[in-house]
């Protein structure tokens, strides 16, 4: 309640990775969300954004998804992303004006983890392995596009935006031709190598039961998917348009990294904002 005295609006991002135990997932995304409501009705505050994530609807065949569609959250991450995203519809009925947004995978300024494993790859010079043949179109976000819909959701009248809202880049191509326009940019040598899905997935998945990959089960077992979501809704009733295309995207998240890698060096977690060890990763680097 201190931490929210005197504000006018609220912006509830936090979260735990799926990189965390159960628990603290459940403690933090949950729980954690149900404080900062309370605190919010208790400080007298109108309007509260809250950051969910596309991850509550599972690995669909159906897309583009709509914001319609089943909730089906994949690990303990998806699941404390409804459970809070139910929380939050139980808060509009006390009154609150609570927007929700699902974005996309958003990479920009400051956004690090599994990223910056990719971006050292390709500032290496090394092929680049995707899982599966490529050909799947998985779209992303920049993160000045989320802050531009997070502003109108702030700003606009309550009758507009006390709803729930999905954001992607409306420009995304394959992951091929995606990761391989940032390989083209960066001018390293590196080049994006196809592999076959099903011999690669039951190691990714042995490595990350032993704990010595940093790759989780939503990002292997999404990877060689089609993955988007419909931004119609938010387009048509908030007026918000994206700037970048996936490729874009990649390139200005890439050169962040590059003119910022040196003040990142040596600062490791379980945070998007710092680098993830590599574990075997990096002894499969050696050989790409």
């Amino acid at each position: 309640q201190q931490l929210l005295a005197g504000a006018d609006l609220v912006v509830h991002a936090a979260a735990a990775l799926p990189l965390w135990k159960k628990k603290d997932i459940f403690s933090t995304s949950v729980d954690g969300t149900r404080s900062v409501l309370e605190a919010a009705i208790q400080n007298g505050i109108k309007r509260v954004v809250y950051v969910s994530s596309t991850a509550v609807y599972g690995v669909p065949e159906k897309h583009p998804i709509d914001e319609d569609d089943p909730l089906v959250g994949v690990g303990s991450y998806g699941e404390a992303k409804i459970e809070a995203e139910r929380l939050c519809e139980q808060y509009r009925e006390k009154g609150l004006c609570l927007p929700i947004v699902r974005p996309k995978t958003f990479i920009g300024t400051g956004r690090m983890g599994v990223f910056q494993i990719l971006y050292d790859w390709v500032e290496s010079g090394c092929k680049i392995p995707v899982i599966g043949n490529g050909t799947n179109r998985y779209q992303l976000l920049e993160v000045e596009d989320l802050v531009s819909a997070i502003y109108l959701m702030l700003t606009l009248p309550e009758e507009k935006v006390n709803d729930t809202f999905n954001v992607g880049a409306t420009q995304f191509r394959t992951v091929l031709e995606d990761v391989g326009a940032m390989c083209e940019y960066a001018g390293t040598g590196a080049r994006v190598m196809t592999t076959k899905a099903w011999l690669v997935k039951p190691f990714l998945e042995l490595f990350w039961l032993l704990r010595i990959s940093p790759l989780y089960k939503w990002v292997y077992g999404t990877a060689d998917k089609d993955s988007f979501v419909a931004s119609e809704k938010i387009q048509q009733t908030l007026g918000w348009q994206a700037n970048y295309s996936n490729a874009e995207a990649l390139i200005r998240s890439y050169r962040w990294y590059l003119d910022h890698k040196h003040e990142l060096a040596g600062a490791e977690g379980l945070t998007h904002r710092v680098a993830w060890k590599q574990g075997i990763l990096g002894l499969v680097k050696k050989f790409m």
